[in-house]
């Protein structure tokens, strides 16, 4: 069993987005721009911001943090935004999901521009990558690929089957999963909270992606021998043991299922430090687009 670690191979990426900018100074008059929107104080919602804002300052890009309380409206946020797209020094937008009940998330996600979508959620972007068409894919399910491709594992012809239909990783790694590329071409299951016998596609699946949001679900009897198994899980349970009172964990019992694969992520430090590879790479995308067009 060898560890998928994410830290490594998102380190080794950030690396190269810091010199692939720093290397063009005719294009890059300036560095890459991350504008983050955050609402609020949602604990985990502060945590990944600040650990996206770190990673620009680590590679030299800029990042703009504009910070809102839990009352602001839904006509605030839109204004906001609006600005942001018409803004030619701000490359990439981000809004920090979930938001206050009160505003409506699909109407703010649709409100980025689509060239600055660089969490690619915008329907333009979901509808390119469904239409195997250029354009910014979610950071969680291209983290998934990003790594997979470090690691230097060919996908071709695998059985994938990927537990959770979320727009956010499950739909879109499932379509990522089935191009024809590498990592790719697998033939692919895309499996749910309704599916029936579940653990009869998981014992047949060569990759499993894990991406339900149920602490442990994933079990060793559901995993066949030398399976690949990618837990996108984070959930944090109570722990009076740690300072926090809580640890995290994956959708995978990792103590059962672990000894049966060739290869799985750790959580923390698999598929998380990932996504914001993968963020940063559509950020470098966009500012390169950006710089082209100008």
């Amino acid at each position: 069993m060898e560890l998928l670690d994410g830290r490594i191979a998102s380190q080794a990426i950030q690396q190269q987005l810091a010199e692939a900018w720093r290397s063009q100074p005719d294009l890059f008059n300036r560095p890459p721009h991350l504008a983050c929107v955050l609402v609020g104080h949602h604990p985990p919602s502060e945590t990944y911001v600040a650990s996206k804002i770190k990673a620009c300052t680590a590679i030299g890009f800029q990042s703009s943090l504009l910070r809102f309380p839990e009352t602001v409206t839904q006509a605030q946020l839109l204004d906001t935004l609006h600005q942001l797209n018409a803004d030619e020094d701000v490359d990439g937008i981000l809004v920090q999901l979930p938001l206050p009940k009160h505003i409506d998330e699909q109407a703010i996600i649709e409100a980025i521009h689509p060239d600055k979508d660089v969490d690619g959620f915008h329907p333009v972007n979901m509808g390119r990558l469904a239409n195997g068409l250029p354009g910014f894919v979610p950071a969680t399910p291209y983290g998934i690929l990003l790594l997979l491709g470090h690691y230097q594992i060919s996908t071709r012809g695998m059985h994938a089957v990927v537990i959770g239909r979320s727009h956010i990783v499950g739909t879109p790694v499932s379509l990522l999963l089935s191009r024809n590329r590498e990592p790719g071409n697998c033939t692919v299951t895309l499996c749910h909270s309704q599916t029936r016998n579940l653990s009869q596609f998981t014992r047949e699946a060569d990759l499993i992606v894990a991406a339900i949001g149920k602490p442990g679900f994933l079990k060793g009897d559901m995993v066949k021998q030398g399976a690949i198994v990618v837990d996108v899980g984070i959930n944090r349970i109570p722990d009076a043991g740690k300072k926090s009172g809580f640890r995290l964990v994956g959708d995978v019992d990792f103590a059962s299922v672990a000894p049966r694969c060739a290869y799985i992520t750790p959580v923390p430090g698999g598929v998380g430090p990932m996504t914001i590879a993968a963020l940063l790479k559509n950020t470098y995308e966009a500012a390169r687009l950006h710089r082209q067009r100008s």
